[in-house]
C-alpha cells in the first residue's frame, strides 16, 4: 500500500492507483481458478453488456478456464443501445468464447404494464434482476459460477442493484477501482473502443454512470483511496485538495450503502446464528 502526505496537491495524485498489471492479472487468473476449484467447477458464465468491466471479467474468466469454457450472455431491453451490442459483440469475437442473447424486454414489459408510475430507477431495477435471474439458470445448464462484473468504485458508493448486477459467485474485479479497471483492461487487449467510450449501465437511453454520480471515476477513485484504503478523515482528504463537497458526498454513499454490501442480518434468537456466531471461512469444507 502507497502511503502518501495529505499535503500533498490534488494534481500530485496521478500515480496514487497505478497497477502492475501483469502480476495483478496473475492473482486474478489464480482466483478464479482456485474459488471455483474448491467447488468442482471449471466452467464460467458472464453476463457481457458491452462496457469495459464484463469485458474484463470475461477476458478473465477466457484465461482462467480457456475460451470453451465460457458462456458469455447479452441480455438487451428494447431501448439498449445498439452500439453496446456490437461492443460485446467484440469480446465474443476477440475470445471466441461461447455465447448466447437473450432479449429481456418480453420478460420485464408485462411488470411494466400492470404497475402504474413506475420511474426509470425501479424499472432499471427490474432489468437488472430480470438479468441476473437468466444468468443463473444459464449458470445450472452451462455447470458453470456465474462472474461478477462490479467494480470496487461502484460496490463502495452502492451504485448497483442489490440481487441485480451486483450479484455473482466470484468477482475478480471488485477489488479494482473503475480506472484501475481501464488499466487492467488494456493490458489484456480489450477493445480500445470499449475502454475510450462513456460508461453506461445502458438502462435509458443517454444514461451514463458519471452523470448520475455527479463525479469523474478519476476524482472519485482518488477520493475513495484516501478514505477507505488509506483510511483518512474526510478533513484530511479535503486539505490536500479535494472539493469538500464531493468528499462529504461520497462518504455518505459508501455509508448509506452498507446493507447492500452484508448479507441480510439474522435476529438472534438460539445459542448459534448463522451470520453472528456460526460463522466459517468461504472455503470451509472445501
Amino acid at each position: 500500500m502507497q502511503i502518501i502526505s495529505v499535503s500533498k496537491n490534488v494534481t500530485e495524485f496521478d500515480e496514487l492507483l497505478k497497477l502492475d498489471t501483469d502480476l495483478v492479472k496473475e492473482v486474478l487468473v489464480g482466483f478464479l481458478r482456485r474459488e471455483a476449484g474448491r467447488f468442482g467447477f471449471e466452467k464460467a458464465v458472464v453476463g457481457v453488456s458491452g462496457g469495459i468491466d464484463s469485458a474484463l471479467s470475461c477476458f478473465l474468466a477466457a484465461e482462467a478456464y480457456g475460451p470453451k469454457n465460457v458462456l458469455a450472455l447479452r441480455m438487451p431491453y428494447k431501448t439498449s443501445s445498439p452500439d453496446s451490442l456490437i461492443d460485446a459483440q467484440k469480446v465474443i469475437d476477440a475470445l471466441g468464447v461461447a455465447s448466447e442473447t437473450v432479449e429481456i424486454t418480453p420478460m420485464v414489459e408485462p411488470l411494466f404494464q400492470m404497475t402504474e408510475g413506475m420511474d426509470r430507477r425501479r424499472k432499471g431495477n427490474v432489468m437488472a434482476r430480470t438479468r441476473m435471474i437468466v444468468l443463473y439458470d444459464r449458470s445450472v445448464a452451462w455447470n458453470g459460477l456465474v462472474i461478477g462484473t462490479s467494480n470496487k468504485t461502484e460496490l463502495l458508493v452502492g451504485y448497483s442493484t442489490q440481487w441485480g448486477d451486483s450479484a455473482s459467485a466470484i468477482n475478480p474485479i471488485g477489488d479494482l477501482y473503475k480506472t484501475q479497471v481501464r488499466q487492467m483492461a488494456r493490458a489484456l487487449g480489450v477493445p480500445e473502443s470499449i475502454i475510450a467510450k462513456p460508461p453506461s449501465a445502458d438502462l435509458w437511453q443517454g444514461q451514463t454512470d458519471e452523470g448520475e454520480l455527479g463525479i469523474s471515476y478519476e476524482e472519485a477513485d482518488k477520493i475513495l483511496y484516501l478514505l477507505f484504503d488509506l483510511r483518512y478523515r474526510r478533513e484530511e482528504v479535503a486539505a490536500a485538495g479535494f472539493d469538500e463537497r464531493k468528499v462529504n458526498r461520497l462518504w455518505n454513499m459508501v455509508r448509506r450503502s452498507q446493507y447492500k454490501r452484508s448479507l441480510p442480518i439474522i435476529a438472534k434468537i438460539s445459542t448459534r446464528t448463522v451470520g453472528w456466531d456460526f460463522r466459517y471461512p468461504r472455503d470451509w469444507g472445501s
